[in-house]
């Protein structure tokens, strides 16, 4: 079975490496901006996944199964996205700081040759201890907030803020391993 990601994402090809299935990237050109949120964290993230799929299986012309995926961080009916700078990133810490907010990611799995096309999607309640102006500080020296959605990767330097979690933490860093495997069984893609 060929598999295509559609993500440019490290973290993505990292999870997606630990599965043990061979796969190509093919980064989407979709724009995400011509989605709009309306509000369901679940539906948008959905939405966003698979129209990175849609828009790679357009060019591939082969038997491949396209997997998109997206991930926001969701804090106060808000998306915290990835931060445009430093200024931003402290006011998304400053917000998660003491409290808990939501993952989701959703994925989507794309096989034209057998006319599937299937979305799901998970959430995991990430709860961050309280921080002060200088652990703020500090971190945000680190510079490990820049391109990633909410200033922070839970794998990474903000991994000391976090008091807990309540679900899949690969969601956390944008695949939800246990999920698309369940998927790529039930479709018979793995074994």
């Amino acid at each position: 079975m060929h598999f295509v990601l559609a993500s440019a994402s490290l973290r993505r090809q990292e999870l997606l490496q630990r599965m043990n299935i061979p796969y190509e990237i093919i980064v989407s050109d979709f724009d995400e901006d011509t989605v709009p949120f309306e509000g369901n964290p679940e539906y948008y993230v959905k939405k966003l996944a698979e129209e990175k799929a849609n828009s790679v299986s357009k060019v591939l012309s082969d038997d491949a199964v396209v997997i998109g995926a997206d991930t926001i961080v969701f804090a106060d009916g808000q998306i915290l996205g990835k931060p445009k700078c430093r200024e931003d990133a402290k006011r998304m810490m400053k917000m998660l700081q003491g409290t808990s907010h939501f993952v989701y990611s959703g994925v989507a799995l794309i096989h034209p040759a057998r006319n599937l096309k299937t979305t799901f999607s998970v959430v995991t309640t990430v709860s961050f201890s309280e921080m002060d102006d200088e652990e703020i500080e500090l971190y945000l020296a680190q510079e490990e907030w820049q391109d990633k959605a909410g200033a922070y990767g839970i794998q990474g330097a903000a991994g000391i803020y976090i008091r807990e979690i309540h679900g899949d933490f690969y969601n956390v860093m944008g695949l939800p391993l246990q999920e698309l495997y369940t998927h790529l069984r039930k479709y018979s893609y793995i074994m």
